[in-house]
């Protein structure tokens, strides 16, 4: 229906409007979303292209390449006038850690123990230590002293390994351990729950259950074109991510009543299932993913499982 499909594009320029997404943090989007699960990279011309879909011009989109590149991201290499974008080994890291968190539904199960990480001191902080608590909160982790890290259902095997590709693996201790006995154990279990930020992703989850709801009642029974499609799993995942990738993901035990963390996920399943496709036909449309340029890596991800619980 034509009407329901400008309306939907209104939907998206409304949205885009209120918010006006940071170009970098799309852009990664974008990559972790639509691009490294299908190529091992994407020309800098067809990003243009592409980004321009979501309201991001191109001089933020060359500005944003290079401070991701500045970063170690992204790694870029020339083909003549042109720059073909890829991930680095630290930014595919980084991805794979993120699609475990956005695309997977948490695992309920809890056994009442937390895995703990403590890292022994040797001299004063360093950029290795920075990055290797950073590695630790994307995976869930909250530092509840100096040096010493937990999570719940975190296993000792994902802990030890982000310990050890951070080079660390000398100077740390990973176990699980019970925080006491009956209330005991109850009242330290909330104790330590109160190191997460739980306010914070609790108003961001709510904020996009509001604002995607809307979204997925103009397109559940409509037909999306391509374009759309991708601007609106664009702008969905991108606004899941920044509510998801702080939530520690606690075992429902440990959550406030009527965490709306599940029905985000569940609604995220349900317009990703209209949008997925087609979303991915206007990349292919767009981009040249049968590149001649051999850098880079794909994910090594399972797009077909996205969403399932």
């Amino acid at each position: 229906m034509p009407g329901k499909s400008n309306e939907i594009g209104q939907w998206v320029k409304n949205y885009i409007k209120k918010h006006d997404p940071r170009s970098k943090s799309l852009i990664i989007t974008v990559f972790g979303d639509s691009i490294a699960p299908y190529s091992n990279g994407i020309w800098l011309g067809d990003l243009i292209s592409l980004m321009s879909e979501i309201g991001v011009n191109e001089r933020l989109v060359r500005t944003s390449a290079f401070r991701l590149t500045d970063e170690n991201w992204l790694s870029s290499e020339r083909q003549g006038r042109k720059s073909f974008y890829s991930l680095t080994n630290s930014g595919t890291k980084r991805f794979e850690a993120a699609y475990r968190h956005i695309y997977k539904s948490p695992s309920q199960n809890w056994d009442g123990k937390w895995t703990l990480v403590i890292i022994q001191r040797n001299n004063e902080s360093t950029p290795e230590r920075s990055e290797l608590r950073r590695d630790l909160e994307w995976d869930g982790f909250t530092l509840i002293a100096n040096g010493v890290f937990i999570h719940p259902t975190a296993t000792v095997e994902s802990a030890k390994k982000i310990v050890t590709q951070n080079g660390f693996e000398d100077l740390s201790i990973v176990f699980r351990v019970e925080t006491g006995e009956t209330d005991d154990k109850i009242q330290n279990d909330i104790k330590i729950r109160s190191n997460w930020n739980l306010e914070n992703v609790n108003s961001r989850y709510r904020n996009f259950i509001t604002e995607f709801s809307a979204a997925e009642k103009l397109i559940s029974q409509h037909n999306l074109t391509p374009r759309t499609a991708f601007q609106v799993q664009t702008l969905m995942i991108h606004s899941f991510r920044r509510a998801n990738l702080h939530d520690p993901q606690l075992p429902e035990s440990l959550l406030p009543r009527d965490w709306p963390g599940q029905k985000s996920f569940e609604l995220c399943g349900q317009i990703y299932e209209n949008t997925c496709r087609l979303s991915h036909e206007h990349v292919s449309e767009t981009a040249s993913f049968n590149s001649s340029i051999e850098s880079g890596t794909r994910l090594n991800i399972s797009v077909e499982d996205r969403f399932r619980s």
